[in-house]
């Protein structure tokens, strides 16, 4: 079996970012995801774009508005990223879709959420996850906001969200016969994300100040260090006997100033001594050390080196598809074994093929081609 979606169809409007993510989640996990692509435009993201059929359609042509309308009554999900209204203005708006097929799951990503003072502004993940109270939360003590790369609104709030809120009403829809709508926004998502931080919080254990806490870069236990040779390593020594691994791999365990592991005011002049320790050697001499053990450490591996480390190899974390690097589908299934990722088509690949599955004979394919309604 290709996973356990396998019979799954789901359509795929295409976009960038968080929309091909949760495409390629659905698809590494067995779904058959079919993307409609513009005329003109270009293919995703490559790795983001993987293991999809493709059929190009021009939505501005009743004609091409009509194919999509018969995919989606073949589906079993279907999901866009456009503002809100755009689908509706096109014609495919979840009204009518799922009037034509009442067991269809309608996904719907944006940044800000199909409602709201903000719901048709642009915006970015750095802006979705700023709204969401967790931009402010990243970064070291005095310095400004440090934006993580675009993972935790765009992927983790948004692409992955969706994926997850696709395959729960699909379960829903199977058991009771009728499809919904879901407004996946990214800006909830990225507050979803922070729930054990806003935990801490209301426990009185989390300061609302960047670099001060003990995951944020705060302790001396829990942050990377620059070795000798340039290189780095993270620790996470949070639980007493994994600090007691630290100190005793070290041989800080002799030096009393280690002792008093959570007062927090000591937290910066330990992690300048970790600092200056960790500065002594090159970071092969900490692997050495340190790594499998229970220290909680691990190298800082560049995106060179971390498909050619042991662990990545054996646990087959990434493999090269269509001659690029990339990651292997995640999680694993006991029973369900997930297929190798096939390289992104080239947009409309599938065209031909799609519009013959629905029943269209050559005459009918052959005028849509023409009039430039699909390509």
């Amino acid at each position: 079996m290709a996973g356990p979606l396998e019979g799954i169809r789901i359509i795929e409007m295409a976009g960038i970012g968080p929309g091909p993510f949760c495409g390629m989640m659905l698809a590494d996990h067995g779904a058959e995801v079919i993307r409609v692509d513009r005329p003109g435009r270009p293919a995703p993201e490559p790795v983001l774009g993987r293991s999809r059929k493709s059929i190009i359609v021009d939505l501005k042509s009743a004609e091409g508005v009509a194919v999509v309308r018969d995919l989606a009554r073949t589906a079993h999900g279907f999901f866009e990223g456009l503002r809100p209204g755009v689908m509706e203005r096109l014609g495919l708006g979840p009204d009518v879709l799922l009037a034509d097929n009442p067991k269809l799951v309608y996904g719907r990503m944006t940044g800000w959420g199909q409602t709201g003072p903000y719901a048709q502004a642009a915006g970015h993940d750095i802006n979705y996850i700023a709204l969401a109270g967790a931009l402010h939360a990243y970064g070291r003590a005095g310095d400004k906001p440090t934006p993580p790369i675009n993972m935790v609104g765009d992927f983790g709030g948004g692409g992955m969200l969706l994926a997850f809120a696709m395959t729960a009403a699909l379960l829903s829809a199977e058991r009771t016969g009728k499809g919904q709508v879901i407004d996946c926004a990214m800006t909830e998502g990225a507050a979803v994300l922070m729930g054990m931080i806003w935990g801490f919080r209301g426990l009185g254990i989390w300061k609302d100040e960047r670099g001060v806490n003990m995951l944020d870069t705060g302790a001396h236990f829990y942050d990377s260090y620059e070795c000798a040779d340039g290189k780095f390593v993270a620790i996470g020594s949070i639980e007493p006997q994994f600090y007691a691994e630290l100190r005793k791999r070290t041989g800080l365990d002799s030096d009393p100033d280690f002792d008093p592991q959570m007062d927090q005011s000591r937290w910066p002049a330990l992690k300048e001594k970790l600092a200056a320790l960790f500065l002594t050697q090159p970071r092969a001499h900490w692997c050495a050390l340190m790594e499998a053990t229970d220290v909680c450490f691990a190298p800082i591996l560049s995106l060179e080196e971390a498909p050619h480390h042991p662990h990545n190899i054996e646990r087959q974390v990434f493999a090269t598809v269509g001659g690029m690097v990339q990651p292997m589908p995640a999680p694993r299934y006991s029973g369900t074994v997930t297929a190798m990722p096939s390289p992104q088509p080239s947009p409309g690949a599938h065209t031909e093929e799609l519009l013959t599955a629905l029943g269209y004979d050559a005459a009918r394919r052959a005028t849509l081609r023409s009039s430039g309604a699909v390509g």
